[in-house]
C-alpha cells in the first residue's frame, strides 16, 4: 500500500515540476501545435505534454515496482511503453501517417500478447462463448490492443478530456486490483493516475500545453494492459470475484471505445478511410451545441463514472452479452438525446447610451456615446439577454 501511494505522488511530483520546464524549451524552440481550419484552439500551444507524462510515469514505475517472477511481465509493459513513446513523441515533432503509426501498434501488440502474457484466452459467456482457441485469442488481442490505443488518442480532442477520463479509468481499475491485492497491477494504475494529475493542472482549459500523440497512446497501453489483466484475473480473485468481467472491463472504456467505433463506422459508410479526420466525435457534437470545454470535459467524465458504476451493477444481474447490450444501448441513446439539444448561441447586440460629460477646459455640458455589448447567451427560440460590462 505505501508503494502504491509513494508511486502516485512520485508520478505527480515528477510530471507537474516537469512540465514548466518542457514549456520553456518548446517556447525558445517554437515547438507548437500550430492552429488550422481543424483545430479547436487558436493559439499556437506546445504539444509536448506526453513527454512529462511518460517521465513522471516511468520513473515512478521503475522505483516502486518489484519486477520478480510473478511479475516478469512488466519488462515486455516497459518495453512496449518505450516503443509507444517514440512513436508518439516522433509524431508530436515531425508528425508520422497513420499507416506507421500502425505498424508500431502492431508491434506494440505482439510484444504484449507473445511476450507481455497480455491475452484474451476466454470470453467468459459473452455471446455464449467460454474458452476460445488460440489463434481466435491472439486476433481479438490484437483487435482489441490496437482499438483501445486509438480510442484514447482520437478522443483527444479538447482541454481536459482524455486525460480526465484515463484518470478515472485508471483509478478504478487500480482501485480493484488494489482490493484484490494485486499491488503490482494497482500501482500501474495508480503511477499513470499520478501522472495525469500532474499534467491536468496544465491541460484543463484554458490549457496551457497539449499530452500529443506521446501521452495518448500512453494512456490507451496501460489502459488495455489494464483492462485485458482485468477480464482475464477478475473471475479468480478472492475477495470481489466479477464472472462477468468483460461487460465490466467494457463498461469502464464504454465512453472512448464506443464514440471510436461509432465514428470508424460513420467513415466505413461514407467509404472512407477509418482514420480521415472529421467532427463526428462526441466531443465535437457537444461543441457544436455550444458547450464549453470545461464543461464538456466535466460531463463526460461523470458519463464514464457512471458507465463504469453501472457496469457493476448490471453484470452480476444479467451476465455479459446482456449487460454489453444494455451499455451499448444506453450509450446510443445517450448520442441521440444529445443531438436533439438545442444549440445554444451567442449573440452580441450594440446598444448606444447617452453619457454627460464635463470636459476639464471648458466647463460646458456636451452628450458623448459610451457603446455597451449586451450578449444574448440562450438557446434557439428562448432569447435571453443579458448585459456586459
Amino acid at each position: 500500500m505505501e508503494q502504491i501511494i509513494i508511486g502516485g505522488i512520485i508520478a505527480f511530483l515528477t510530471t507537474f515540476y516537469a512540465i514548466p520546464v518542457i514549456l520553456q524549451v518548446a517556447h525558445d524552440k517554437k515547438l507548437y501545435d500550430l492552429p488550422d481550419e481543424r483545430k479547436i484552439h487558436k493559439e499556437p500551444i506546445p504539444r509536448l505534454g506526453g513527454l512529462a507524462m511518460f517521465i513522471g510515469f516511468l520513473i515512478s514505475l521503475m522505483l516502486t515496482v518489484t519486477i520478480d517472477h510473478a511479475n516478469a511481465c512488466f519488462q515486455y509493459y516497459i518495453v512496449a511503453f518505450l516503443i509507444i513513446f517514440f512513436i508518439g513523441i516522433k509524431d508530436d515533432l515531425v508528425m508520422l501517417s497513420p499507416m506507421k503509426k500502425m505498424v508500431g501498434q502492431v508491434l506494440v501488440a505482439a510484444i504484449l500478447a507473445f511476450r507481455g502474457k497480455v491475452v484474451i484466452t476466454s470470453m467468459y459467456g459473452f455471446l455464449g462463448l467460454q474458452a476460445i482457441d488460440p489463434m481466435s485469442s491472439y486476433l481479438l488481442t490484437f483487435f482489441t490492443i490496437i482499438v483501445v490505443i486509438n480510442a484514447f488518442n482520437l478522443i483527444d480532442g479538447i482541454d481536459g478530456l482524455a486525460g480526465g477520463i484515463a484518470l478515472i479509468t485508471c483509478s478504478v481499475f487500480g482501485t480493484y486490483f488494489l482490493i484484490n491485492n494485486d499491488y503490482a497491477h494497482a500501482l500501474l494504475g495508480f503511477t499513470l493516475a499520478g501522472s495525469i494529475a500532474g499534467f491536468l493542472i496544465y491541460n484543463f482549459h484554458p490549457a496551457k500545453i497539449f499530452m500529443g500523440d506521446t501521452g495518448s497512446m500512453l494512456l490507451g497501453v496501460v489502459n488495455v494492459i489494464l483492462v485485458i489483466h482485468f477480464i482475464e484475473m477478475a473471475p479468480q480473485y478472492q475477495n470481489f470475484p466479477v464472472h462477468a468481467s468483460p461487460a465490466i472491463g467494457f463498461g469502464i472504456l464504454l465512453v472512448p471505445l464506443m464514440d471510436t467505433l461509432r465514428v470508424f463506422g460513420i467513415r466505413i459508410f461514407h467509404r472512407r478511410s477509418p482514420f480521415s479526420p472529421d467532427r463526428n466525435h462526441l466531443h465535437h457534437i457537444l461543441l457544436d451545441k455550444g458547450f464549453s470545454h470545461k464543461t464538456i470535459a466535466v460531463s463526460v467524465g461523470i458519463t464514464t463514472i457512471a458507465f463504469a458504476g453501472l457496469s457493476f451493477v448490471l453484470a452480476p444481474l444479467m451476465g455479459s452479452t446482456m449487460s454489453i447490450l444494455c451499455l451499448i444501448t444506453l450509450f446510443f441513446a445517450a448520442i441521440y438525446m444529445t443531438t436533439r439539444l438545442k444549440t445554444r448561441i451567442h449573440h452580441m447586440h450594440v446598444v448606444k447610451h447617452s453619457v454627460e460629460t464635463a470636459p476639464a477646459l471648458e466647463h460646458e455640458e456636451e452628450t458623448a456615446q459610451r457603446v455597451k455589448l449586451v450578449s444574448l447567451f440562450s438557446f434557439k427560440e428562448r432569447p435571453a439577454a443579458v448585459e456586459e460590462e
